[in-house]
């Protein structure tokens, strides 16, 4: 692909604007393309770093230098780059203040190189922001895969991005139904996979569970926890000790803590 910085765009009715656009409003459109949008310095040397060739490259004059430099590292590796007008990156931009740069990246669609030992599912979480929280903590403490099931909140949408900070770039990320995520867990793995559900209601205490072996863990949505498929799918269940009188923990806090007592059990 050419370069191209000739002529700054003004217009948010240029075809490509609108293109870009429907990346970070339209679920339907980066199903169909397999493309989504990070915004921001940080996320986008977070992707060219990981090796990314994104599919194309926006800025405005106003970029800092340290954006400056990636612009002209995009350039010199071929990736079509496009000046937008400041007042335009603002209109388009999912962010409050934009940064002056956006890239359009593709969708992993790798297959899946290991035989996983710790698989992540959400199931039907919702909330973006939530995601975006467990997606980071879950590249952070080496969740080989996640599986997001029906009903879950599009990993790609721009919310979800800006708070995973990079998670994309180093999580094998799929949204799947019951049917696959059982195919994989139980029948494609070489060790077959138990699938350990959290509940804040019942089970074993995640300190008297066995957390070490090779498991999936099973979180639900912030409102109504797993729903009945995943309840009849578990093979067990684990919660985190309450002590005090309060127990409710959002999604994303629990399935952190859940993650890090793992991590401390198949390390201690």
């Amino acid at each position: 692909m050419q370069s191209n910085t000739s002529g700054m765009i003004t217009s948010i009715h240029n075809p490509t604007v609108q293109f870009v656009r429907s990346l970070l409003t339209d679920k339907d459109a980066r199903a169909e393309t397999g493309l989504f949008v990070v915004e921001g310095i940080r996320l986008s040397e977070e992707a060219v770093n990981h090796g990314i060739t994104p599919h194309s490259a926006f800025f405005t004059s106003q970029l800092s230098n340290r954006g400056s430099k990636l612009i002209t590292v995009l350039q010199e590796n071929g990736v079509q780059t496009l000046e937008l007008a400041p007042e335009l990156m603002s209109k388009i931009s999912d962010t409050v203040t934009s940064q002056g740069i956006l890239l359009v990246v593709a969708q992993d669609t790798t297959p899946l190189l290991t035989v996983p030992d710790l698989v992540l599912i959400l199931d039907q979480v919702r909330d973006p922001g939530n995601l975006g929280t467990i997606l980071r903590t879950a590249a952070g403490l080496g969740v080989q895969l996640v599986f997001l099931t029906p009903g879950s909140v599009d990993p790609y949408m721009p919310k979800v991005v800006r708070s995973a900070m990079g998670a994309h770039f180093h999580l094998k990320i799929l949204t799947a139904d019951w049917p696959q995520v059982i195919h994989l867990c139980k029948e494609v793995s070489a060790v077959p996979l138990d699938l350990i559900l959290a509940d804040s209601n019942g089970g074993q205490s995640m300190w008297e569970a066995d957390l070490a072996k090779p498991l999936a863990l099973v979180v639900g949505s912030e409102a109504e926890g797993p729903g009945p498929e995943a309840r009849h799918r578990a093979d067990s269940i684990v919660h985190i000790p309450m002590p005090g009188k309060f127990e409710s923990l959002n999604a994303g806090v629990a399935a952190s803590i859940l993650l890090v007592e793992i991590i401390r059990q198949r390390h201690s």
